[in-house]
């Protein structure tokens, strides 16, 4: 009894108290998890829409997240922050504004696709407690990896977003195609969820510990001084850093292990499918560069460890670009030709996750080229902050105008598309904008998240040769990316309407309102980047100074 009462105690002092306080969002979506749950149990609440509920959890997790950000990040740099980055839950977790900004942008996230769900209609009332539950889940998944800070977290956070989101594949119930992708998706999954098991056992037991910030410090013990790829135990690092990167690769869809995603997208609802392109995305590679930079340390051999990491990383996002782009041209399903074209976006945004790991560990000669070093990397993280701040936008529009179109035609098809333009001005406007940013053109979001991107390539260009090519290739892939999205637009705007084809006849409330608000950020973004940029290099100095 003396042993629960000291049990309860412990649990209960200030270190506890304040984790529990800093975790707040995703105890607003935990808790809203509940209170749907009880949905089907309790007469009173079954009464209340389910989706209201969501929204409300939804609004409560943003608000939170932003107040935190808030005091982390006072709008004037005179005033102290009230908050500061700390360590959470015995060091399982960071706090800090990178984390931060992250829960705050899938909060967002979650709310525009709830409101997209409610403007659709998928799910109906009867599946929507479980459909809820699961988007929530999944999204709390993707808070848990963007705040890792530990090997356990980091496997948790990733099963955490995979499981639900295997069953919100095949939730259109009855449809073989649907049900198909969704077993596609738990078999590729659960091989990937083993091989990163294994890789993050691999690096616990040769370091002794899960904590990231400490690994590098053992690593350095453990290697030797000038020990080659020839050392055994530098072939086990490399072994182990690469299985646990199979895991995250298989969640960003990067060749080669992008063979789940045009099944996924093509069985799974468009609003579904809108949800895997960004928000595991955005969780996704929050965690890829923590992981990445858990090799910082002071021993010259393990940063040629993570300096031969990054150059990996370069060429396979160039390859998966490269095979994202060449294999959209042949696409005629809408959700089809997008998730080739998350495939590519996830090769983009590779690159620059692969300049930051050269820059950050390559060797220096002197301390000027030191801090030029650092200013580029910061400039690295920034560019994919930015890159997914706006990705989050335009590729959320496409997929949300596919589901709304698809409600009136009945089909997802690019050919069904024909002359929309003159049916929907409104819906089609809104292509259009997320069409020329996903491209890359000027002045969208799209143009400058590029740019930032291929900046930071070329800082890396001066490192190691190899960065060139990684360059060349994201260039080449913008151009091939042209040929295939003006398909969309030719489709709407060129190309008749067809005799008898069903018409598209949707008003500006709610409807037009909903997509401008989503798209028009997008051209916002390109227009004033120099806004956010103050932000998003605050929000990456973080993860490099710890200040």
């Amino acid at each position: 009894m003396n042993d629960i009462g000291s049990l309860v105690v412990h649990m209960l002092d200030e270190t506890t108290k304040t984790s529990v306080r800093l975790f707040a969002p995703e105890l607003v979506l935990s808790g809203t998890i509940v209170v749907m749950l009880l949905c089907r149990i309790l007469p009173v609440v079954w009464r209340v829409p389910t989706q209201w509920i969501a929204l409300l959890g939804a609004f409560s997790a943003f608000g939170l997240a932003l107040c935190q950000f808030s005091q982390l990040m006072p709008p004037d740099p005179t005033t102290p922050p009230i908050l500061h980055p700390t360590p959470i839950f015995t060091g399982l977790l960071m706090f800090d504004q990178f984390g931060t900004f992250f829960r705050m942008l899938l909060s967002l996230f979650l709310i525009l696709t709830i409101t997209l769900t409610v403007l659709t209609g998928i799910p109906d009332r009867e599946d929507a407690p479980d459909f809820y539950t699961l988007l929530l889940g999944a999204t709390i998944g993707l808070m848990i990896m963007a705040s890792a800070n530990h090997l356990l977290m980091l496997f948790l956070g990733v099963e955490m977003t995979s499981v639900p989101s295997y069953a919100m594949v095949g939730f259109l119930k009855g449809r073989k195609q649907s049900s198909e992708a969704a077993l596609k998706y738990v078999v590729y999954g659960a091989g990937a969820a083993g091989v990163m098991l294994y890789g993050i056992s691999l690096l616990a037991g040769l370091t002794g510990t899960g904590s990231m910030p400490e690994m590098a410090e053992r690593l350095a013990m453990i290697v030797g001084q000038g020990a080659g790829i020839g050392d055994p135990t530098v072939r086990t690092i490399v072994l182990a850093s690469l299985m646990v990167m199979v895991g995250l690769a298989f969640k960003l869809s990067v060749f080669p292990f992008h063979f789940w995603c045009p099944d996924a997208f093509e069985g799974a609802a468009a609003e579904v499918a809108g949800f895997l392109s960004v928000a595991s995305k955005a969780g996704a590679f929050a965690l890829l560069v923590r992981f990445g930079l858990a090799f910082s340390g002071h021993s010259k051999e393990v940063s040629s460890i993570a300096f031969a990491l990054g150059i990996g990383l370069g060429v396979l996002g160039a390859a998966t670009a490269t095979f994202g782009n060449l294999s959209a041209y042949g696409q005629s399903n809408m959700k089809r030709l997008l998730a080739y074209s998350t495939i590519a976006h996830a090769g983009y945004m590779l690159m620059s996750v692969s300049a930051l790991m050269v820059l950050r560990f390559s060797k220096h000669a002197n301390p000027e080229a030191v801090a030029e070093a650092n200013a580029a990397s910061l400039s690295c993280i920034e560019g994919l902050i930015y890159y997914l701040f706006v990705y989050l936008f335009m590729n959320l529009g496409a997929f949300a105008i596919v589901a709304l179109i698809r409600n009136q035609i009945f089909s997802e098809e690019l050919d069904d598309y024909n002359g929309l333009g003159t049916q929907c001005p409104v819906l089609c406007f809104g292509m259009t904008i997320c069409v020329f940013s996903l491209i890359g053109l000027p002045p969208m979001g799209g143009f400058f998240a590029k740019f930032a991107i291929f900046y930071s390539v070329f800082k890396a260009t001066s490192v190691h040769w190899v960065m060139w090519f990684v360059l060349g290739a994201g260039a080449i892939n913008t151009v091939f990316s042209l040929f295939y999205y003006i398909r969309i637009l030719k489709a709407m705007y060129v190309k008749p309407r067809p005799e008898g084809a069903r018409k598209v006849n949707y008003d500006l409330m709610p409807v037009g309102l909903f997509v401008l608000m989503i798209c028009l950020p997008v051209l916002g973004l390109g227009l004033f980047p120099a806004r956010f940029t103050e932000t998003f290099n605050h929000v990456a100095s973080v993860l490099l100074t710890g200040r």
